[in-house]
């Protein structure tokens, strides 16, 4: 079901969008924003602002699991938090597209710092789907990856 929804989507912005950059059409600018904001109140442990983001329907994948945003809210939120406020993570979006009520987010991060006393230094990679409603751009789905960073013997990647 979630590789269909993938597919349609994807053709369906294919077909009534153009990639564009942040600083785009409003929609874009105003997609960007909710993403970032779901980043910030993970970042300084707000759990209700984190989920005013996220739509009714949300679903979150990760580590090969998905789920809904009430399993995320009481099993990976809190974990997410407590990552996003010990380990310096720097963003880069890649990509943005906006077609009528539907959008997504292609970005990615590199993450350092310490967690759990354990040395983090890793890429990841996040794509955001973002549905409009009444209240605004909510982000319907969010699938995140990550690797270690592979550092080379004279201490680059």
């Amino acid at each position: 079901m979630i590789t269909v929804f993938a597919l349609a989507l994807s053709g369906y912005l294919t077909a009534t969008t153009t990639t564009i950059a942040s600083s785009g059409p409003p929609d874009s600018s105003e997609v960007v924003e909710v993403v970032a904001r779901f980043h910030s109140a993970l970042a300084s442990g707000d759990s209700a602002a984190a989920l005013g983001l996220l739509d009714r329907d949300a679903i979150v994948l990760e580590s090969g699991v998905i789920e809904s945003r009430e399993e995320y809210r009481s099993h990976h939120l809190p974990a997410d938090i407590e990552f996003a406020h010990a380990v310096k993570s720097s963003e880069s979006v890649v990509r943005v597209a906006v077609g009528g009520t539907a959008a997504w987010v292609a970005s990615t991060n590199v993450s350092r710092g310490k967690f759990h006393h354990r040395q983090i230094s890793s890429d990841g990679a996040e794509l955001m789907v973002l549905r409009k409603t009444e209240q605004g751009w909510k982000i319907a789905a969010i699938h995140w990856s990550s690797r270690a960073r592979h550092i080379g013997p004279t201490g680059k990647r």
